[in-house]
């Protein structure tokens, strides 16, 4: 691979060694979240093409990285590239599951709970106490994808008068249609 790559114009190495860096890290970044989020077969199949990648391209031309600034700017660029598109491509496929918890006084909690019921959505109901008033904290699990979309509907029936808290659920078991 190497002989292959001293035959090509030097700024064509670049742009492939950058491609094969965008490419490579954007996979890298994918694999990692599903392997948080318990995708292990997934990500051992984008393991496996980064692999590739690494072993056919990268590792070609990673000793002389340090004698030619320029490849090493292509190769930095194709890093930092490849990082922003893989986290920008899980965003766009927002694996896994979300948590939201949110606060809300009783007229609210009671549109919130009908949005739910109509959209047959699981959720639970706490009734609490805020600094000044009486407080609902109502507990939804739902997929990360649908999460965004949830909640900007509910803030909106709601006019923004609501505290949330959204996170990444990494284990649960049963409940009302979350059974895993």
């Amino acid at each position: 691979m190497s002989e292959f790559l001293a035959s090509l114009n030097p700024v064509l190495v670049c742009l492939i060694v950058c491609t094969a860096k965008i490419v490579e890290i954007t996979i890298q970044s994918l694999k990692t979240c599903m392997m948080v989020k318990g995708q292990r077969i997934k990500a051992a199949g984008l393991g496996f093409v980064e692999c590739v990648i690494w072993g056919l391209v990268i590792s070609t031309i990673i000793g002389t990285l340090g004698d030619n600034l320029f490849l090493l700017l292509f190769y930095c660029v194709g890093y930092a590239t490849g990082l922003f598109l893989g986290s920008t491509i899980e965003g766009k496929l927002a694996l896994g599951t979300s948590n939201l918890e949110i606060i809300a006084n009783d007229e609210n909690t009671e549109k919130i709970r009908e949005y739910l019921k109509e959209r047959n959505m699981g959720f639970t109901v706490f009734d609490g106490k805020g600094s000044t008033d009486k407080m609902n904290m109502i507990f939804i699990v739902l997929s990360r994808r649908e999460a965004g979309r949830v909640l900007k509907e509910i803030r909106r029936l709601c006019e923004n008068k609501i505290f949330v808290v959204a996170s990444e659920v990494s284990k649960y078991a049963g409940g009302y249609g979350m059974v895993k």
